[in-house]
């Protein structure tokens, strides 16, 4: 007997307990409130009832996989049964993610992929601006594919701005500081300090001026009007991220030179202010494209490439292998593969006017030339009425992917209310015949009496 307990328990511990351990994500309740603030958190509030969430779950446990080695812990907590939870943490959709570090809450806006949401939790793990040491250290810097970077002595204002930034941007970009020496053997350095952004394998320097010296330059301007007139001098504005000439140079630089574009990511790059070039294309549930959409994605990717200094200033390109993002945008189904031009500022959209399939990367450049001078055929904006079609095409296209994905559903969910509204016009309107009938009837029986 004592040998069959003593062979109960390994196989307990050899199968279950490595099985619960492995995944690492801790199913919370309302009692984690009071341990919120100790240590790192990066939890998911979820519903059982949520799609969305299903299809985060096994993300979910790949993350805790790979931050295995992190000090960090991934939990979930069930809103439906927690609402105390969802209360504290503000929770307004699901599924929601949020790192915890202290008297500190970030919530994650990004991609749902593994890769990204454990991108964010390890720049949330560390300071804003993390130093590298050593070769060893940018070699595994470089991994990231893009990230920002620092060169020079920590007591300078242009470093002032550049952590400024980092705390701005920890949530989406990896923020670096390195010595000269380091990075003299990656890049022939212009000018020390300085800041640099590695993306397409290549390092790009930051040429604009500080803040303290833009601050100088107003001031010494100030100085010369107030010579020439005795008005009172514009006080200076209080430092801040959105003020500093380095927040308007990482917005526009923080992706690189063919971008994937996602509903993640898609608020983001409109917030660069330039042109938004988007091939359009579609991905198969293997997220793969067929031979003729990577023929146009490879032929709009050399133009990009041989144009780069060009329309590097003015254009951020990119493709997308998810149709109802640009359909959304252009308020129409567009052809596949398709090209279409976003202006950032004012939301209006340019179409080729050739058939895409036929276009040539000599019509891509003329295309794209034409909507740098102002002469391409524009549609869409920001008016109330472009905003209000816009509403209509995004109800109706929504509905027709219910009706395609479970039309059973979807007569029940539209059928019902109908169903309902019926019954009500129908009561209202019986009943105004049958108070009719009943005066009749009254007045019938006061004529015979009389």
């Amino acid at each position: 007997m004592k040998f069959l307990l003593i062979f109960i328990v390994v196989i307990l511990s050899t199968h279950i307990l490595p099985t619960q351990s492995a995944g690492k994500v801790l199913e919370l309740s309302d009692r984690f409130l009071p341990l919120r603030k100790e240590g790192m958190w990066l939890m998911k509030f979820y519903a059982p009832w949520c799609g969305h969430c299903k299809k985060l779950e096994p993300i979910w446990k790949h993350v805790a996989q790979s931050l295995i080695e992190a000090p960090i812990r991934i939990g979930r907590v069930d809103c439906t049964r927690f609402s105390k939870v969802a209360t504290e943490f503000s929770i307004k959709g699901f599924p929601t993610i949020m790192f915890l570090k202290g008297d500190d809450v970030y919530t994650y806006d990004g991609d749902r992929t593994r890769e990204d949401i454990v991108a964010f939790a390890r720049r949330m793990m560390g300071p804003p601006v993390q130093h590298i040491h050593s070769e060893n250290d940018m070699n595994e810097a470089k991994l990231n594919s893009l990230f920002f970077v620092y060169v020079g002595s920590l007591e300078t204002p242009l470093y002032q701005d550049f952590h400024l930034n980092a705390r701005h941007f920890q949530k989406d970009e990896f923020m670096y500081s390195v010595s000269p020496q380091v990075m003299s053997n990656h890049v022939k350095l212009e000018k020390d300090p300085a800041i640099y952004v590695y993306k397409d394998k290549t390092f790009y320097l930051f040429d604009g001026e500080t803040t303290s010296e833009r601050h100088e330059r107003a001031l010494e301007d100030t100085e010369s009007e107030d010579k020439n007139s005795p008005t009172a001098p514009t006080p200076t504005e209080p430092t801040s991220v959105l003020n500093t000439s380095l927040y308007g140079w990482v917005t526009a630089e923080r992706f690189p030179l063919f971008v994937k574009v996602t509903r993640g990511k898609f608020s983001n790059i409109m917030a660069t202010n330039k042109f938004v070039v988007i091939a359009v294309l579609e991905e198969n549930k293997l997220l793969e494209i067929s031979p003729e959409m990577q023929d146009f994605k490879n032929m709009v990717r050399k133009v990009i490439e041989n144009n780069r200094e060009k329309y590097h200033k003015d254009f951020q390109f990119g493709w997308t292998g998810s149709p109802d993002l640009a359909n959304s945008v252009a308020m129409e189904s567009l052809s596949l593969p398709n090209l279409l031009v976003i202006n950032s500022s004012t939301y209006q959209h340019h179409l080729p006017e050739d058939i895409p399939t036929y276009l040539t990367p000599e019509a891509i450049e003329i295309f794209l030339d034409s909507v740098l001078a102002g002469e391409a055929p524009s549609y869409g904006g920001s008016s109330w009425m472009v905003r209000l079609y816009r509403a209509y095409y995004e109800a109706k296209s929504a509905l027709t992917d219910m009706w395609k994905g479970n039309p059973v559903l979807t007569a029940v969910l539209l059928g019902l209310p109908m169903g309902f509204l019926s019954l009500i016009f129908y009561s209202i309107c019986c009943a105004d015949i049958m108070d009719a009938e009943e005066e009749e009837e009254e007045e019938e029986y006061h004529e015979k009496a009389e």
